[in-house]
């Protein structure tokens, strides 16, 4: 599998940038002593990160002829529930993490009970932008992207498959509890961010739905690779500790297929993620770019 090519390299740096200033004008600053909230909100989302999901908002936005700023709000949204979920996920009661992206984490740099309301009001604040005209002027079509945010982030999704995270840790699951607890932990979101573009064009069903399969394919390559670096990586490589699987008895695509299996599984499913592409007739190369730079990136 070949490495990021300079284009998409480019593309991806450019849409992170224009995230990050969209998330500093957005996200509140204060003079009252409620700032220190506020610090840890912007700490936690504009210390760097691949902004992968607002890439997918932006990718597939471009496919409908969205316009730059309601993509780029939509954007903005997924970063900050991804980035709450970073911050509780880290928490002691969590995976106990010291550090992300290179740097201590939130409750490292402030305290534990600063990060549980950093999370909470970046995922508050996430409706928030969705919500406003701003984002899209036919509030349909605000409801339907705040319908499938809730979705994607609750219990039948990103936070169930942190629930089955946590089981997993004293119960043995098998490949199949483990695909569908990826899907949920980490696939939902994926498969948001690639929607929202459609939602935000009036898209057809049957563009939601190519989109919606070449997500979940994404998502569940994205995870293998995830367990690959965590069992093969080093921290300097990821920017965050490596190892925690095997340390907590954790079963993982790599401890059930081995890493070679685990591998080509990955290599597989971003191959046919492209495959639902097809009826784009070209138009979603980038797509197409990120289902291959998923499976050979190193961090």
């Amino acid at each position: 599998m070949p490495s990021v090519s300079p284009t998409l390299a480019s593309a991806m740096t450019e849409a992170a940038s224009a995230v990050a200033e969209a998330l500093k004008c957005i996200l509140p600053k204060s003079e009252f002593p409620e700032n220190r909230l506020f610090e840890a909100m912007r700490y936690g989302t504009l210390n760097g990160g691949k902004r992968l999901r607002p890439f997918l908002v932006m990718c597939s936005s471009r496919i409908f002829g969205v316009g730059g700023e309601c993509a780029l709000r939509a954007a903005a949204a997924i970063e900050c529930v991804h980035c709450y979920s970073l911050i509780h996920d880290d928490l002691p009661a969590m995976d106990n993490s010291d550090l992300r992206r290179g740097a201590p984490t939130v409750h490292k740099k402030f305290d534990e009970a600063t990060a549980v309301l950093a999370g909470d009001a970046l995922l508050t604040i996430a409706f928030e932008i969705l919500s406003d005209p701003r984002t899209h002027e036919d509030p349909a079509v605000r409801c339907r992207l705040v319908s499938a945010l809730a979705r994607a982030s609750g219990v039948q999704g990103m936070v169930g498959g942190q629930m089955l995270d946590l089981i997993a840790e004293t119960t043995q699951l098998d490949i199949g509890a483990i695909t569908r607890l990826q899907r949920m932990k980490t696939g939902e979101l994926i498969a948001f961010s690639t929607e929202a573009g459609a939602i935000l064009g009036k898209a057809s069903v049957q563009h939601v739905n190519a989109l919606r399969a070449y997500a979940h394919d994404l998502g569940l390559a994205f995870q293998i690779i995830d367990d690959l670096l965590d069992a093969e990586g080093t921290e300097e490589e990821t920017g965050k500790p490596v190892g925690r699987d095997a340390e907590a008895g954790k079963a993982t695509f790599v401890t059930i297929l081995g890493a070679e299996r685990a591998r080509a599984q990955a290599t597989l499913l971003s191959e046919q993620a492209i495959r639902h592409l097809s009826v784009f007739d070209g138009r979603a190369r980038p797509l197409e770019e990120v289902a291959r730079f998923v499976v050979d990136r190193k961090s």
